[in-house]
């Protein structure tokens, strides 16, 4: 929950717009400042104060007690103009917070900690428990001073200014297993643990725990690296096992007696074939979704447990980067190309974007015709266990790299599509509302659809009235496909037909013009061109193409003149 608290008329119209815009988020705390203060502090995760900073600063100070469980605090002046992470700017969230509240205030986010002040990657914001010297670690890769990763287990990192042959006093640890930190060393600990729970009826939640805790210590394991316990459905409430998975911050995951019947284990029974109808719970249930053994069952007076570590399944994300223009990039397109430890791409879209990726991003940037092997490599380093981000213009899956890369994967790895704005959709908004009602992108390019192909596409697209727009129009090495596109659409329409010519569409040097199927010139089209051709129904209406949603304009004409 967020604390909403605030002392004037001011700050109270802002605080009400954010807890209007995020009503089960929010608490707003009236009456005295102090007292509201403090009551929030206590009972929420973090606060947003619509007061001057030194006024927090001193309201807050005496209830500080431990940067990591002390809750985030964001300031924000009166006239909605900074939203400043003050308090717990990683550990306490107020740095996304302040991000957060500024994209709804239309506020100015204000970040002061060093890391993110120079776009590098938190070490106590990856998502994984972390222990060691974080300090001087972090310092350490400010100052840009050598750090190694020693990568113990398999896992889709953020990027970081690391390497493995680095040489020096400073570590991160990447490691599921028990190790001793010292000065200099993070230890980073990957979810990568599944522990396979079994017991009897009313074990209690002591010898289950103790039994797991137990296990993992005598095997050099490290509880912080438990992603999950897993049991069969008929334990499912089973009070210790649901007790031993909450005190450890798990959830518990459960399995049909049948699934865990099929699955091979090194050590069956026939007590817990008679009791739930599978000869394994612990083993199997650990197993079930691939893994390595790393403790077979071990036992105690009411209950049973195996460990397993499964591989960290990397992750692709295939991002569509807009037609060119920085403010149509999506936030969650920003968001990935942040979270990308390898990035993958055309070299002039890589340009595009460089500056938003963070230190110790690895770029693999290639020319033109390298695409199928751009998707290799994105998803080669994918299942490398790396985090990756393929990018391509527009809408990834439009003409792009999400095809080509989608059919080289498989389910080993985890794949994330991003939208983009295509070039139909930019070109569109500049020239009206062509798209108004059905219509059909066609690519001219023949370099790996036959023409023939192409055609029949385009005539049919004809047939059926749709509105057209046409990709990859014009080549100086293919200049016969558009007219011979247009040919075909002209036996179909009017030569008054609406067309839209948009050329770099977004961009600085941007032009559009809107002609006519009769009047449109081929030549002054090229490759970096997209062609929007109207159906039946398609209208000029004071230099902009409109295709309206119905026909009723064909019934009364006079609504042209509109």
């Amino acid at each position: 929950m967020i604390g909403l608290i605030s002392a004037t008329a001011a700050g109270a119209a802002a605080r009400d717009r954010l807890a209007a815009a995020w009503p089960d988020r929010t608490r707003v705390y009236d009456g005295p400042v102090g007292d509201a203060v403090r009551a929030a502090f206590a009972e929420c995760e973090q606060l947003v104060c619509f007061l001057a900073t030194g006024a927090v600063v001193r309201l807050v100070a005496p209830l500080l007690e431990d940067k990591r469980s002390d809750p985030g605090v964001v300031c924000v002046d009166e006239g909605g103009r900074f939203a400043v992470s003050l308090v717990g700017g990683h550990a306490g969230g107020a740095n996304e917070l302040a991000r957060k509240v500024g994209e709804v205030l239309g506020a100015e986010p204000v970040v002061t900690t060093a890391t993110d002040a120079v776009g590098l990657s938190g070490l106590d914001t990856l998502g994984l428990p972390v222990e060691g010297d974080v300090a001087g670690v972090s310092r350490a890769l400010l100052d840009g001073a050598p750090v190694a990763l020693r990568a113990e287990v398999s896992w889709p990192l953020p990027p970081l200014p690391v390497a493995e042959d680095a040489e020096g006093p400073y570590v991160i640890r990447l490691t599921d297993r028990l190790v001793d930190s010292a000065d200099g060393q993070v230890v980073l600990r990957p979810p990568s643990l599944v522990v396979g729970v079994g017991a009897s009826r009313n074990a209690p939640a002591e010898e289950v725990l103790g039994l797991v805790e137990g296990v993992l210590r005598e095997a050099g394991l490290s509880a912080a690296s438990v992603a999950e316990l897993a049991t069969v459905d008929a334990k499912a409430e089973e009070p210790g096992i649901l007790a031993a998975a909450e005190r450890l911050g798990v959830p518990l995951v459960t399995y049909a007696a049948e699934e865990l019947a099929s699955v091979e284990v090194p050590n069956p029974s026939d007590a817990p074939l008679a009791a739930v109808g599978t000869p394994s719970v612990a083993e199997a249930a650990a197993l079930l979704r691939g893994g390595d053994l790393l403790v077979p069952k071990r036992k105690s007076a009411m209950a049973t447990c195996a460990v397993v570590r499964r591989p960290g399944r990397g992750r692709l994300a295939v991002v569509g980067l807009g037609p060119g223009a920085r403010d149509l990039l999506t936030p969650r397109a920003k968001a990935e190309l942040r979270r990308a430890s390898v990035l993958v791409g055309l070299d002039q879209y890589v340009d595009q974007i460089r500056d938003l990726l963070r230190p110790g991003t690895r770029v693999l940037e290639s020319g033109l015709g390298a695409e199928e092997e751009r998707a290799r490599t994105a998803v080669e380093e994918a299942r490398r266990g790396q985090a990756v981000a393929l990018i391509g213009s527009g809408d990834a899956g439009v003409y792009a790299m999400a095809s080509p890369a989608l059919a080289e994967a498989s389910d080993d790895i985890d794949v994330v599509g991003v939208p983009g704005v295509t070039a139909a959709l930019a070109a569109g908004a500049i020239l009206g509302a062509p798209l108004g009602h059905d219509h059909v992108s066609v690519s001219l390019s023949d370099l790996h659809t036959p023409w023939e192909v192409i055609e029949r596409r385009v005539r049919a697209a004809a047939e059926a009235d749709l509105v057209v727009t046409f990709y990859n129009p014009r080549s100086r090495g293919r200049d016969w496909q558009l007219p011979k596109a247009l040919a075909i659409l002209a036996g179909h329409r009017e030569p008054t037909t609406p067309v839209g010519v948009v050329r770099n569409a977004s961009r600085a040097d941007e032009s559009s013009r809107v002609t006519t199927l009769a009047d449109l010139d081929p030549v002054t089209v090229d490759m970096m061109t997209v062609v929007t051709v109207g159906n039946t129904a398609t209208r000029t209406i004071a230099g902009r193409m409109v295709t309206p949603r119905g026909y009723r304009w064909q019934q009364d004409p006079q609504e042209e003149a509109r």
